[in-house]
């Protein structure tokens, strides 16, 4: 390999919410943490060299985008996901994703109104509707055979009147799903016939994992290039999301002059200078790193598949398609969520997502980040191991 994914990098005193806070936030200082979606890698260094040599110009003023901003994103599209044809201007500034569900919430429905999300699911959703005085409609993915699918029948039951919006995850995090193009066009017929707004969160499209390609959302017909707002970022792609910085995919007027509107309330306008540095390189010169990042993260799957299969089979990984986050069953332990919680921090000391953090669908489930060196990846695994075994 070209680029170096084994070292160790010592992230302590960077102000990481992963690293830096571990005993504040847990109350032990040797945990290894495995939760929040961030890598532990270095950035590519197409990227860390575009950022240093901009940081060099001793002025950081008001900017705006660039050419090579936008023709960076449109052509990324084309090319990563198949989504020929975006224009310029339907691409709006969203200081993050998570922001990005905040606004979308506040341009397409009013307080009381319903939006839909299907749990277990990515708990910013649920928060991004409460917070903002709308009632959350519950439409949960269920398990068939081992594998979730979405249910098409309690969705178009579930929408009613108030119904304005599903925020609808893709790939989906935390279940790894990456959405076959026949299921995504039933979820978007449903969507327009019921007359709502798709909100995609489509951040995990670089990190496919599995033999699914994805298909983005608003590419499935004409009406659903009109009804769906995409949410995306190289955030995930490239670890950098601490840059602050996302876009929203907007063809219909409407929609986009709408979530304006709501961004510019908000006093918001463009991204920081280091975020737009950050994505034009990503976008122009980052494609190689991504391609050694993704044959990286298949072989550490595979090693954590392999590693559970021999060592505590009594845990069930679900098939991960997407996204680099492992979805992983700890009922056979035999442990309420709350003694779970606990014990993984206190016996295995391995600071994991807890899976009720998803929804009640998420139960007795663990959410692990396997963006890491082996070597790390190896330690979350041997504590794991270690701490099953003195159950026994």
């Amino acid at each position: 390999m070209v680029y170096d994914f084994d070292t160790i990098i010592d992230r302590m005193g960077t102000s990481s919410s992963k690293w830096s806070y571990a005993k504040k936030m847990t109350g032990y200082d040797d945990v290894l943490p495995m939760w929040v979606a961030d890598m532990d890698f270095a950035s590519a260094p197409e990227i860390v060299a575009a950022i240093k040599k901009r940081a060099e110009h001793p002025i950081y003023g008001y900017t705006s985008k660039t050419d090579g901003y936008y023709n960076g994103m449109i052509n990324w599209m084309a090319k990563r996901n198949g989504w020929k044809g975006i224009q310029r201007d339907w691409i709006l500034s969203s200081p993050g994703v998570v922001p990005g569900f905040n606004y979308c919430v506040q341009a397409y429905s009013h307080p009381g109104d319903k939006v839909i999300i299907q749990p277990p699911v990515y708990y910013p959703f649920k928060n991004a509707i409460l917070n903002n005085g709308r009632q959350v409609v519950d439409n949960p993915l269920k398990i068939v055979d081992g594998y979730y699918e979405m249910d098409y029948e309690d969705l178009e039951k579930k929408i009613d009147g108030r119904t304005k919006m599903i925020i609808f995850c893709s790939p989906h995090n935390p279940v790894g799903r990456v959405w076959k193009r026949d299921e995504l066009k039933h979820m978007a017929e449903i969507c327009e016939k019921k007359d709502i707004v798709i909100v995609s969160d489509e951040i995990h499209s670089d990190l496919i994992l599995g033999k699914i390609k994805h298909t983005c959302t608003a590419t499935l017909s004409d009406d659903a290039l009109m009804r769906t707002v995409t949410l995306t970022a190289p955030n995930k792609t490239f670890n950098i999301a601490g840059l602050q910085n996302a876009d929203a995919i907007i063809p219909n007027k409407k929609l986009r002059d709408a979530f304006f509107t709501v961004t510019q309330n908000n006093s918001v306008s463009n991204p920081n200078i280091f975020g737009i540095v950050a994505q034009e390189a990503a976008y122009a010169k980052g494609e190689p790193w991504l391609e050694e990042l993704l044959v990286y993260l298949k072989a550490n799957l595979k090693y954590f598949e392999d590693y559970i299969k021999k060592n505590m089979p009594m845990l069930k990984v679900y098939p991960l398609e997407g996204t680099y986050l492992a979805w992983v069953d700890f009922t056979a332990l035999g442990m309420g969520d709350e003694k779970l919680h606990t014990w993984m921090l206190e016996k295995a000391r391995l600071w994991l997502d807890d899976g009720v953090m998803f929804g009640a669908e998420g139960s007795m489930y663990m959410r692990f980040n396997i963006a890491c060196p082996r070597a790390m990846l190896k330690d979350g695994l041997d504590r794991l191991a270690k701490a099953v075994k003195a159950l026994k």
